[in-house]
């Protein structure tokens, strides 16, 4: 079986989590609390697993993936119905550049670690945290609200069944909602997300439903 290391309430978890159910792949969840006791996914032997110290982590036998968009190339790999990352070349190429703006780009900006360097070496409070943060989150996800904008609308990202993209997307929503973005911001990209939300593979996934939630 499967093991996914994670910590409940890590985007890049959730995603990696909604590719598992949407596969319909057995695992089982070891969590790894990011902020109890300093952070656990600094001490051993969590750190021997994962040198990288973040979630989530993807164990398969003796094989071993850190990086969630990696996790979901394999697991596309291991098992390809339903297909995550399209064979076609240039479909798959947007479905990667809708997942690594997020992956890349917009998630780090929340990171447990940056908000914690912006609270104890930049000095900025929690009102400063969240101003800087929303501000980002929000520059972002309207790039990516502009370009679905151009595209006519669908249930899923791209087109009519779940790829990477939406489960990556999904997790980020629901960053946004919990920092308080302006949502009214990014209504196709909402309307996407609330309609994964119906689905029983992101429902299983979701922050709420895991053994470590709070």
């Amino acid at each position: 079986m499967l093991t996914l290391y994670s910590y409940w309430r890590s985007s890049a978890s959730y995603r990696v989590r909604i590719a598992l159910n949407l596969k319909g792949l057995d695992y089982r969840t070891v969590p790894v609390h990011l902020v109890r006791d300093g952070g656990q996914q600094f001490a051993e032997p969590y750190r021997s697993l994962n040198p990288q110290r973040r979630v989530p982590l993807l164990v398969d036998g003796e094989f071993r993936v850190a990086q969630s968009l990696a996790i979901i190339e394999y697991l596309d790999a291991l098992q390809a119905s339903p297909r995550l990352l399209p064979l076609d070349a240039q479909l798959r190429a947007r479905v990667q550049a809708f997942s690594m703006a997020i992956a890349a780009d917009v998630q780090p900006m929340q990171n447990t670690g940056t908000l914690n360097y912006l609270r104890d070496v930049v000095g900025l409070d929690e009102a400063g945290r969240a101003q800087w943060l929303r501000h980002f989150l929000e520059q972002g996800l309207s790039a990516l609200e502009a370009e679905a904008a151009t595209r006519p609308p669908t249930p899923f990202v791209f087109g009519d069944a779940p790829t990477m993209a939406d489960c990556v997307l999904v997790p980020q929503i629901f960053a946004a909602r919990r920092f308080a973005c302006d949502m009214s911001k990014l209504p196709r990209l909402a309307a996407i997300a609330a309609h994964c939300d119906t689905l029983p593979a992101f429902q299983r996934a979701h922050p709420a439903q895991q053994p470590d939630a709070e």
